[in-house]
């Protein structure tokens, strides 16, 4: 991460939302910048109430500083350009340099002071979804607050009312600036013990994210509506998306939030989850469920924990199966069964790298090298220990290991799985099948009494 100071004294022209003191105008926290797409590890509170922080999955958490008692942080809105794995970067609108912009962390009670620069061509406003706060610091630009214009800075400041998961993103020109990935993570952590929040070992979160964005191109379609083509795990895919590495017994917790145009069941292999928490707050203990998937809607956030007490590399992804591919085409025929060999060798006189697809279904896109435009990702990629992996889009592991230290989230490799517990082929003898004959079905004869109408007696 950089630090760099964006405008200063005088020369900044600092609007306030409401009213702040001149003390608080006379000096902006320095604009912390991100420009490498890692999972960061968690930020430990030096300064300010203690938390045990979260860990933003190929993201980060946002430095602050304390003035007068006050938690004082600077979200800079700006074009950025966001990596989505390896052979493809978007071009972004986003926050401190990186979309989705850094997780805010703060705890309940905490009295919050944010400065936001606006390096947008256009103007902007932020809205802090699920907070409670007074309605001139809601974000809703030309209702409860004038338009931040390109190059000025404008401050929100409020108390953190209660604890929970939240979400922050724009209200002006919205469907534009959320489509061009603009929106971040807001986590408030319980003040002292809770009733009904745990406290656990690992505690992720990150948010769902859907673009469309053409091959070979590099800059979201923003007037598409549902027909989006890469989907995201915090502005990655698969297999970019860091693993989630937790300790074999580690209780964990995943915070999950939805600013995509459409609902994402998120599943989770090999574990059963305890849904916990909406952004409404912490649910009851009365009133929680188990689960093995749970559907994260439009604008919600769900959290789930578990124990992870069996070792392994687990999947955790979307389960619709066309968020878990890249570059998806939804115009493409289906051509199961059809033998077009000899149409295929015609065709290479003329397109000599003209591929069959989908004669045997779409696995082979797993493993094929077909010339794809630049700054494009294979519809189907990633590879495991036993060959492709044919997923993409919103899928990663969730590792557990009995030698993973406490605190230590990189990446432990693939699983070893001990001898014999890997399913293989058979080579014995194969039992013939045993087939159940249904029985004969009987006959009964059902007298029927047939009576023509006569007349149009009763025809209106």
């Amino acid at each position: 991460m950089q630090r760099r100071a964006f405008f200063g004294g005088a020369a900044m022209g600092a609007i306030a939302a409401a009213s702040v003191s001149k003390v608080a105008l006379a000096a902006v926290p320095e604009a912390v910048i991100a420009d490498q797409p890692a999972t960061a590890p968690p930020l430990v509170p030096t300064t300010g109430r203690p938390y045990n922080p979260v860990v933003t999955l190929n993201g980060w958490t946002l430095p602050w500083r304390m003035n007068r008692g006050v938690k004082e942080f600077h979200l800079v809105a700006e074009p950025v350009e966001r990596e989505f794995a390896p052979g493809m970067t978007a071009r972004l609108w986003g926050y401190n340099g990186q979309s989705p912009g850094p997780t805010i962390e703060v705890v309940e009670g905490d009295r919050v002071r944010i400065f936001v620069t606006n390096k947008l061509p256009e103007h902007t406003a932020i809205h802090w979804h699920g907070q409670r706060l007074p309605n001139g610091m809601d974000g809703v630009a030309g209702i409860t607050q004038p338009h931040i214009p390109p190059g000025k800075t404008f401050v929100y400041e409020f108390e953190a009312r209660r604890p929970g998961t939240f979400m922050y993103h724009p209200h002006a020109d919205e469907m534009v600036q959320m489509a061009m990935g603009m929106m971040g993570l807001w986590i408030t952590h319980p003040r002292g013990a809770h009733p009904l929040i745990d406290r656990v070992d690992r505690d992720f979160c990150f948010l769902l994210a859907g673009f469309d964005i053409d091959p070979g191109s590099a800059v979201p379609r923003v007037n598409t509506m549902l027909d989006f083509n890469l989907w995201t795990f915090n502005s990655r895919v698969f297999p970019a998306i860091d693993p989630l590495a937790v300790r074999q017994g580690d209780k964990v917790r995943i915070r999950v939030g939805n600013l995509t145009m459409t609902n994402h069941p998120i599943h989770v292999h090999g574990h059963e989850f305890t849904v916990t928490g909406t952004d409404g707050g912490p649910i009851p203990r009365t009133a929680r469920w188990p689960e093995v998937s749970v559907d994260v809607a439009v604008g919600q956030m769900r959290q789930m924990e578990f124990v992870a007490d069996v070792e392994g590399d687990w999947a955790l992804h979307c389960h619709k199966s066309h968020h878990t591919m890249n570059a998806m085409g939804h115009a493409v025929p289906t051509m199961i069964g059809v033998d077009h060999q000899g149409l295929v060798k015609k065709l290479q006189k003329i397109v000599p790298d003209y591929m069959v697809m989908g004669e045997r279904g779409m696995a082979d896109m797993g493993a094929m090298e077909m010339p794809i435009p630049d700054n494009t990702l294979p519809m189907m990629t990633g590879r495991g220990p036993f060959g492709p992996a044919e997923m993409g889009g919103m899928f990663t592991l969730l590792k557990v290991r009995r030698d993973q230290k406490p605190g230590d989230y990189r990446d432990p490799g693939w699983y070893r799985h001990p001898q014999g517990t890997v399913a293989r082929e058979w080579t014995g003898e194969m039992p013939a099948p045993a087939r159940t004959a249904a029985p004969a079905p009987q006959k009964k004869s059902v007298p029927l009494d047939v009576r023509k109408p006569a007349g149009h007696e009763g025809h209106h």
